[in-house]
């Protein structure tokens, strides 16, 4: 039988199965057994060894010794390992997090003289689409690492100017697309907009009202609020969190019809799954909705809540400032901090796109990105919570009382 066609039979099944699911999960929650803390040392550790594996992955090697930025394991890391520091009593950035910013400030200096992290040969027109995803995705990395010194460095300020000047007339980028939901996939040029948009939104000397830029933004703005309308919710998620960092991207309302329509998609356990965020919700169709339960391979999709769709959603709601006491946050937070593999550090997700095993390498990308929003989003609740409501826990540091 055709893929097509195993998919369509395996549907109902897999509806019924994923209901029975929720319903289990649900209980779970109910009961109120769930963990009131988490563990960074773990998470961190986590996080460090995946990222060592990556620069050292034939696969993600390019030119001039350097290695590709990727949206599901070393994006996130940046974004997520300096958040643990302080829990750690780190002093400074990690060995890894320093040989990141030293790739992407050696490809910044090189510029064009750097290959394109995809071209066309064998490809098929890879070259723009890797130019325009590299330049978005240098200078968030940048602008994130200078934010916590305070300094627009020189290297973030030629990233910008390079991000600009490739932006295109209606205001997105090119984007590097593999069919791939949900950040290398057609509608993933939105999720590129929003990423540039936070870039600006995060950088510090008050980069965003640099005179010589408000026509770009001018045209991003129009950009993600035409759009807006017609995107996925995970795609709406990022700019929620990137209207939280670049005040005026969009309007109150629509910052508002973004919470209620995350809140509406939480499931029966707490959390929010990664394959009813990723696909479209207006324009319904039989392919949209076996799309819902069934990977292109045929392969039923996890029916219950995963990390990164749970961490993203709690993370931007948090952000956008729903209250704490929200009873929805709690509820995602709580799952959160039941759900974190208690050996190994991380979270657990999984591709919305074909079937791999759970502990191969290409198999833990989403959950390395699960790992790294799941640590942004609980540090984020750390900053606002009561402290008896949840504590972050450390083994080494319990052992020392």
């Amino acid at each position: 039988m055709k893929a097509g066609g195993v998919r369509a039979v395996g549907l109902l099944m897999c509806i019924l199965g994923a209901t029975v699911a929720c319903s289990h999960s649900a209980g779970k929650v109910s009961s109120g057994k769930v963990s009131n803390s988490w563990d960074p040392k773990t998470a961190a550790a986590y996080l460090d060894s995946r990222e060592s594996w990556w620069m050292g992955w034939t696969a993600s090697a390019r030119d001039h010794g350097t290695f590709c930025i990727s949206c599901h394991s070393n994006l996130p890391y940046a974004l997520a390992r300096p958040a643990v520091r302080g829990a750690l009593a780190e002093q400074g950035p990690s060995p890894n997090e320093q040989r990141l910013f030293e790739n992407v400030v050696k490809r910044v200096r090189l510029g064009n003289a750097a290959g394109p992290y995809y071209d066309d040969k064998g490809y098929g027109h890879r070259t723009g689409d890797s130019r325009g995803t590299e330049a978005v995705l240098n200078a968030l990395v940048l602008s994130s690492h200078d934010g916590r010194s305070g300094k627009l460095s020189e290297e973030a300020r030629a990233a910008f100017d390079n991000m600009w000047a490739l932006q295109q007339s209606e205001g997105a980028w090119l984007w590097l697309q593999f069919d791939q939901e949900p950040w290398e996939a057609s509608d993933s040029v939105f999720y590129g907009a929003t990423l540039a948009a936070m870039a600006v939104g995060i950088s510090p000397e008050n980069y965003a009202a640099t005179p010589a830029i408000q026509e770009n933004l001018k045209r991003l703005r129009e950009y993600v609020n035409r759009e807006s309308g017609r995107q996925s919710t995970i795609n709406r998620i990022f700019l929620l969190w990137a209207a939280t960092k670049l005040p005026g991207l969009i309007s109150p309302g629509e910052q508002q019809a973004i919470i209620h329509e995350v809140l509406t998609r939480q499931q029966a356990d707490g959390g929010w799954r990664l394959a009813s965020i990723s696909w479209k919700w207006n324009r319904w169709s039989l392919k949209s909705l076996v799309n819902m339960w069934l990977r292109e391979d045929g392969t039923p999709m996890d029916g219950k809540s995963d990390g990164l769709a749970t961490s993203l959603a709690t993370l931007a709601l948090q952000e956008a400032g729903v209250p704490r006491d929200n009873p929805q946050l709690q509820r995602g937070l709580a799952w959160l901090l039941s759900n974190q593999n208690s050996e190994e550090g991380f979270w657990a997700a999984t591709s919305v796109n074909k079937r791999r095993h759970r502990s191969s390498e290409t198999g833990r990308f989403m959950s390395d990105a699960a790992t790294a929003f799941a640590v942004l989003s609980l540090t984020e609740s750390q900053r606002t919570m009561n402290p008896a409501a949840a504590v972050v826990h450390s083994p080494e540091a319990s052992s020392t009382n």
